[in-house]
């Protein structure tokens, strides 16, 4: 009974936080353009500090762990390649709708909602897999969804053209370009002056909240009317099968830490990200789809990520399956 009220204390704010912003959002019906500038501050502003300072404290050498790398990337990468398969059918062989499934199948909140809940879940070892997970599924997934689109026509520009975006995009995303000042302050051994990192700290404290709140708002200001085709199916893969997924990669590639696989597992576990409303939206493809997945799977992970965390914090789940 005490552990599942400690997991019931873990992730209550996070779900919360969530639902006063889909209160806030049914109740005020505000005009939507005003969360323009939240989603500003949190990509340009808020989270950037948060991931700087994630890592600027960690040795160089507990980043360079390129065996946990492939493992959690390819893990995502058959998430979305399974996903994007039942987009093809559910979709009649419609690429860019299939691409937008792929990503609501294989995308976790890894941004807003994995760093706060891992490290209160797991303690301050956990960030390094945490930054090196968000880092890499992200680009892994900033290229596929701009080059597919390319290839189905959506982008209107040759597949060149595209990957030179899509590399200068990766490069210059503020998340990226906040981790890569984090691994030259890690070599460097470089601290901020204190007043500045002050500002860092509250910055980065705001992230959460302020991210979780708006996922609320986006979801009140999009009702489902009804269950697009495939969404139980991207729902089952984002919350059940990737997370499962990466529980067996890791433990057969062997030699991964511990903390650093059942930190892949829940960040695996994770209901679908905000994003992919954001990308379907930028491609005006599957709207209505992605809001379906993000309000689903957000309310079916209540269950399952208490689920995961409750195996893990008990350790009812082995880290290595094999050995």
């Amino acid at each position: 009974m005490a552990d599942l009220l400690s997991i019931f204390n873990l992730v209550a704010p996070f779900f919360g936080l969530i639902l006063l912003g889909f209160a806030i959002g049914r109740y005020k019906r505000l005009p939507e353009e005003g969360l323009a500038w939240l989603q500003f501050f949190l990509i340009y502003v808020a989270l950037p500090p948060l991931f700087y300072r994630l890592i600027a404290d960690k040795p160089l050498s507990e980043l360079a762990n390129w065996k946990f790398i492939a493992g959690t990337t390819f893990a995502t990468f058959c998430a979305f390649s399974l996903s994007l398969v039942i987009g093809l059918k559910a979709a009649k062989g419609d690429l860019p709708q299939a691409v937008m499934q792929g990503v609501a199948g294989a995308y976790s909140n890894i941004g807003y909602m994995g760093p706060p809940l891992i490290l209160a879940a797991l303690g301050p070892e956990a960030s390094a897999p945490v930054v090196l997970i968000f880092v890499f599924d992200s680009v892994l997934l900033f290229s596929l969804v701009p080059l597919l689109m390319a290839v189905a026509g959506v982008e209107k520009k040759s597949l060149l053209a595209t990957a030179g975006e899509v590399a200068w995009r990766v490069i210059t995303h503020p998340f990226n370009v906040a981790t890569l000042a984090g691994v030259l302050a890690s070599y460097l051994k470089f601290e901020l002056p204190v007043a500045l990192d002050r500002m860092v700290l509250w910055l980065s404290q705001a992230a959460a909240p302020c991210a979780l709140f708006l996922l609320g708002v986006t979801v009140a200001l999009r009702p489902m009317k009804r269950m697009p085709a495939g969404v139980p199916a991207l729902v089952f893969i984002k919350l059940l099968l990737h997370p499962l997924l990466v529980w067996v990669l890791l433990s057969a590639i062997g030699g991964i830490p511990t903390n650093w696989i059942y930190a892949a597992i829940i960040m695996a576990a994770l209901p679908p990200a905000l994003n992919i409303f954001v990308i379907s939206t930028q491609y005006k493809v599957g709207i209505e789809r992605a809001s379906a997945c993000i309000l689903v799977g957000t309310i079916v992970s209540m269950v399952t990520l208490s689920g995961f965390l409750w195996l893990v914090k008990t350790g009812r789940i082995a880290a290595d399956l094999f050995h």
